[in-house]
């Protein structure tokens, strides 16, 4: 069982589909290994709610507004003297959503491209992570997960667009080189409920940060 700490600062991003356990598991770990957390912050979002009733008109709105968000949360935790976990990262609004939300035709060719040039400029100056930290679940378990917890902003996800999502993070990945990469199989951990699943989590992200290069997860 994982006892001490991680001795040196690190800037840790979780990242994941819908429903696959990344806030979760920031929470779980946050806690664990003391580092500090943080979040997206619906509640200060004045777009989220525009979003949902008419995608198309505010998209664009809500990409610049997240980018911002989260550039900004990477930058403070980046200069903070504790490590830090971060639930989504930045790259993904551009990597997954900005492209499902243009594959969709949510998000026009031209503000699709406004959106990307702003973000390649912001992106320029991110200091890079130390880890990232990819929570993997089967489509089937999503789709569970997000009926369980019953959002209503989200009652209209479907296993299609989840699909598009798995995709683009697949692609996304086989080309990400910033920091090493640690794929969490959640849909075989319930680290939420077990703690020694999430003592194998810990273990496996100290590997990774150590320089291990095969870092497998035992079956549970």
């Amino acid at each position: 069982m994982y006892t001490g700490g991680m001795a040196a600062k690190r800037l840790v991003l979780v990242a994941g589909n819908i429903g696959a356990g990344k806030t979760s598991l920031a929470e779980k770990l946050g806690s664990k290994l003391r580092w500090r957390t943080s979040f997206e912050t619906i509640e200060e979002n004045p777009y989220l709610g525009k979003f949902y009733g008419d995608m198309r008109t505010w998209a664009f709105h809500l990409q610049v507004f997240l980018l911002g968000q989260r550039a900004q949360q990477h930058f403070e935790a980046y200069r903070s003297e504790a490590s830090y976990i971060l639930d989504r990262s930045i790259y993904e609004d551009y990597h997954i959503f900005a492209r499902a939300l243009r594959q969709l035709g949510n998000l026009s060719e031209e503000d699709f491209f406004t959106y990307e040039r702003v973000y390649q400029m912001v992106i320029e100056h991110l200091p890079w992570p130390d880890l990232l930290i990819f929570v993997r679940a089967p489509v089937d378990a999503l789709l569970k997960r997000i009926k369980s917890r019953g959002r209503q902003i989200e009652e209209g996800i479907s296993a299609q667009y989840l699909n598009l999502l798995e995709g683009y993070y697949d692609d996304w990945l086989s080309k990400f080189d910033l920091c090493p990469v640690l794929t969490v199989p959640s849909g075989d951990l319930d680290f939420v409920h077990h703690p020694e699943h999430l003592d194998i989590v810990v273990e496996k992200i100290e590997e990774k940060l150590a320089g291990k290069e095969d870092v497998v997860f035992p079956d549970t």
